[in-house]
């Protein structure tokens, strides 16, 4: 806490005048700091742009990069405006709100691409969404941040447990896949079963909101060396919000996050068609990338502060997020956007995938610290993985 100096030769009215000139809280634009003004500003030229390539039908690929550049921000902009309702509600409450609402653009491209049709997509981009948290972030970060510090070390029991959450999750997942590959009595109920999955593993996400609130609000938020400790600090002060325009930053982001969401989507086949890329390549890698892209710089940036502990939080977080309430949420939204016939029923190659990165995240963790060289490793088999689905 910083301390005032007070001059014992100055009057109590003029006391009192200098303290509430110190203490007057900004307005107007003063309640923006210089990122989230920047921010701002990178989002409305890209949405902006994005909706006159879309309604110009000018090159669908120029189109379909633009459009994943403004849903990045419009992303950026969401998390930021969760982050400054979590400054009123407090540590665990910002936690269950990143839950539903950090993963908004995500789900709008999901929920588009299930409208158009494009079931093999949406598949591999919760796939996708999985692995590359998993792979290539949690091993950039790894890698980038090894280099830089030498070996980190982190939580070595909040990240086991986080790692056994997502395997679970992963394996409820699974279910639906191996009774169609296995043909089992349930084969030809796929539908039916991927709808009990996902209601069971919503269900345990909402068991789980107590104790993650509980736990979260009674976790020191501050750990770490001095720069790391720094960097936390320049974080937590970037600017309060206002209660008023945090909500309405968010419904702001939220339409803007969908409007940008069915322009990217009506831009994907044509675009991948022009590159040659595959459906499911697409999903996989493309469009997973697109949707996570502000938890995946943020992931790599916290390692490269030596907060590796904080990192694994957000880089795995994310994956069990999509496990355990947008995989569930968009497979029984499906009907509501005329895709009934949607099943969580993965190829034999994406469940192989699936399955290794839920394996890959417990070995990972297991002894409470990171090289580069492992991060390394992470990084190769990403892209090992991204060359077999090249062709399908």
């Amino acid at each position: 806490m910083s301390r005032r100096r007070v001059d014992p030769t100055v009057s109590p009215a003029k006391k009192t005048s200098v303290l509430k000139t110190e203490g007057a809280q900004p307005h107007g634009m003063g309640v923006f700091s210089h990122s989230d003004r920047r921010l701002i500003a990178v989002t409305i030229a890209t949405a902006v742009a994005a909706g006159i390539f879309h309604y110009s039908d000018g090159n669908q690929v120029l189109s379909f990069v633009v459009a994943a550049g403004a849903l990045a921000t419009l992303a950026s902009l969401v998390g930021r405006s969760v982050e400054a309702l979590g400054d009123r509600l407090g540590a665990g409450a910002t936690g269950v709100l990143q839950s539903f609402l950090g993963n908004l653009p995500e789900i709008f491209v999901i929920l588009f691409s299930l409208k158009a049709g494009l079931f093999e997509v949406v598949r591999a981009t919760i796939v996708g969404s999985i692995l590359a948290n998993i792979l290539l972030i949690m091993g950039l970060a790894f890698l980038l941040g090894g280099l830089k510090h030498g070996r980190q070390h982190f939580n070595q029991h909040m990240s086991r447990q986080l790692a056994l959450l997502l395997t679970l999750a992963v394996l409820a997942l699974s279910i639906p896949t191996l009774t169609a590959a296995l043909h089992t009595p349930a084969a030809g109920h796929e539908r039916a079963l991927t709808v009990v999955v996902s209601v069971l593993l919503l269900g345990l996400f909402l068991a789980s909101l107590p104790d993650t609130l509980r736990r979260n609000n009674e976790e020191p938020h501050t750990t770490g060396d001095t720069d790391a400790l720094a960097a936390k600090s320049e974080a937590e002060n970037h600017g309060e919000w206002p209660l008023r325009l945090a909500i309405g930053m968010l419904a702001i982001a939220g339409i803007g996050a969908a409007f940008v969401s069915d322009w990217f989507v009506a831009a994907l086949t044509p675009a991948t068609a022009t590159l040659g890329i595959n459906d499911t390549f697409a999903g996989l890698i493309i469009v997973a990338i697109a949707g996570n892209a502000v938890e995946n710089v943020v992931g790599i940036q916290l390692a490269l502060k030596n907060q590796t502990e904080y990192a694994l939080q957000v880089i795995l977080q994310s994956p069990v997020q999509v496990a355990m309430t947008v995989a569930p949420l968009i497979a029984l939204a499906a009907p509501l956007v005329g895709a009934g016939a949607f099943t969580l029923v993965l190829s034999p190659l994406l469940l192989a995938v699936l399955l290794m990165a839920a394996f890959v995240a417990v070995l990972v963790v297991v002894d409470g610290d990171s090289t580069w060289f492992e991060g390394a490793s992470l990084v190769v088999l990403y892209l090992a993985i991204a060359t077999a689905f090249w062709w399908g």
